[in-house]
């Protein structure tokens, strides 16, 4: 493998890969014990699973808070790791990992290089992908007429738009760009959806008036010229004859799909599509390498944002002995301690 570092090498001593509630969490952990992370995320924003799949839905389970929606516990943590100055690349994902005598050589999607004393990966269950079509060649249209996320709604405003999905993504982006679009069709595979029903009650009640138009059905065609998507054809899931839809811009929200990645290929004891780790350090095989929340497996292992917190900390507290083996670590208190309090920048 040609050498990862360059000039440009982004110098650290911990390196977190995933942007989740595990993964922010493990910034506070290692802030507290006075260690700077960068953080590496394939999804444009913070937050995972909690921030792409459900931010609206609540969690009951947070300990000394009965409820709170998942987006907010994103907000709050970003807020409480805001004292240690943590760097976040996202929409890169970590393309290679190489071990070398002081450390870990990393590189991202987008070239970006690091070379740091540790590794810890919160990537949930793997890094998320959109469910695409598999019509052939329309992947040539992709970020062109054809979309998977949503980055700029300006850009569909008078435009004919088709919408396929029947989730809380494709019902809010619907509802939101249906008074800027010149038409709206949604188009699902069943009558049932599964949005927020309020979600739905809405955008039925549009789809009586007229401002809307549904078909249920599935895609099987389209039509293309140059780099512009201009249609599809939906097979109506009544049997009845094919519907040619016109569109400027195709819109896909079929839900998000977990891949391991490049994780596969860091020669990592894998466990299915989780990586096996002790449960003194949450260390994988590879040493320097931890291993928290949803991606890792040990006996009764249980999928709960709470371990991973608790993870969290103790692998802070083997990466802080790794990076400074002659140092003892001691364990201190956020409610006495007056360094930690200064990390903190709370004023005693």
């Amino acid at each position: 493998m040609e050498e990862l570092m360059t000039s440009d090498t982004i110098q650290t001593d911990a390196l977190i890969v995933g942007a989740g509630p595990c993964g922010i969490f493990q910034v506070f952990e290692l802030g507290l014990l006075g260690i700077k992370a960068h953080v590496v995320d394939s999804m444009p924003v913070v937050g995972g699973q909690c921030a792409e799949l459900y931010p609206d839905k609540p969690i009951y389970d947070i300990p000394g808070i009965p409820m709170l929606l998942a987006q907010e516990l994103v907000d709050n943590l970003m807020e409480q790791i805001e004292p240690f100055g943590a760097e976040f690349h996202l929409g890169e994902e970590v393309s290679v990992v190489k071990p070398v005598d002081d450390g870990f050589e990393v590189e991202t999607s987008a070239g970006t290089r690091f070379h740091t004393r540790t590794v810890f990966l919160a990537g949930g269950v793997g890094s998320f992908q959109p469910r695409r079509m598999r019509l052939e060649g329309i992947e040539e249209h992709e970020e062109k007429t054809l979309y998977y996320r949503v980055r700029d709604p300006k850009r569909f405003e008078g435009k004919n738009i088709v919408i396929l999905g029947g989730g809380d993504s494709a019902l809010d982006w619907v509802l939101e760009l249906q008074p800027l679009a010149s038409s709206m069709t949604i188009v699902h595979r069943r009558e049932e959806y599964r949005g927020a029903p309020a979600s739905v009650q809405k955008m039925k009640a549009l789809i009586e008036k007229g401002e809307i138009h549904e078909i249920i059905g599935k895609v099987t065609d389209y039509r293309a010229s140059d780099d512009a998507i201009e249609g599809i054809t939906v097979t109506p899931k009544d049997g009845s004859d094919p519907q040619e839809i016109d569109c400027d811009y195709l819109l896909v929200f079929w839900g998000l799909a977990p891949q391991l990645g490049p994780i596969a290929n860091w020669g990592l004891d894998l466990n299915r599509k989780t990586v096996n780790v002790d449960t003194e350090k949450f260390e994988t095989n590879v040493p320097g390498i931890y291993a928290i929340g949803d991606i890792n497996y040990y006996p009764g292992k249980k999928k709960l944002i709470l371990s991973g917190f608790h993870e969290a900390a103790l692998a802070a507290f083997a990466a802080k002995a790794r990076i400074e083996p002659d140092k003892k670590v001691h364990l201190q208190y956020t409610t006495t301690s007056p360094i930690m309090h200064e990390r903190l920048g709370v004023n005693d």
